[in-house]
């Protein structure tokens, strides 16, 4: 996280002098929000493993479960923060994003079988 927080400044940084202050806030802060997640990620697995390898017992797991459900909380938020959206809604704007397919008519009306000009 803190690696993540160093390059943040450093882009922002970098940004506003090429770009100003208002073009270069959404990017870093996009930076800083995803070393957040990457590191709640990594608590997440150590929470994991320390519960599970070190000493499993039935507190523990309820502690680790509520960590979880914490740690998981702050993920989705923070993705709906950086990214604007759902995170179960990024194939439907995956699907907006493509291009709609359209049948070329004059590649059909040259075919054999098409449509006579004369």
């Amino acid at each position: 996280m803190l690696a993540g927080a160093v390059a943040a400044i450093f882009l922002f940084v970098s940004r506003v002098r090429a770009c100003g202050i208002q073009a270069a806030y959404q990017p870093v802060r996009a930076v800083l929000g995803r070393s957040i997640l990457l590191g709640l990620e990594f608590l997440v697995a150590g929470d994991i493993l320390k519960s599970l390898v070190i000493n499993p017992s039935l507190d523990d797991l309820l502690v680790l479960a509520g960590l979880i459900l914490v740690r998981t909380f702050l993920s989705v938020s923070l993705g709906v923060e950086i990214n604007g959206h759902w995170p179960w809604q990024e194939t439907a704007i995956a699907a907006r994003a493509q291009p709609v397919a359209r049948p070329n008519n004059r590649a059909k009306n040259n075919q054999p079988g098409g449509r006579d000009e004369g």
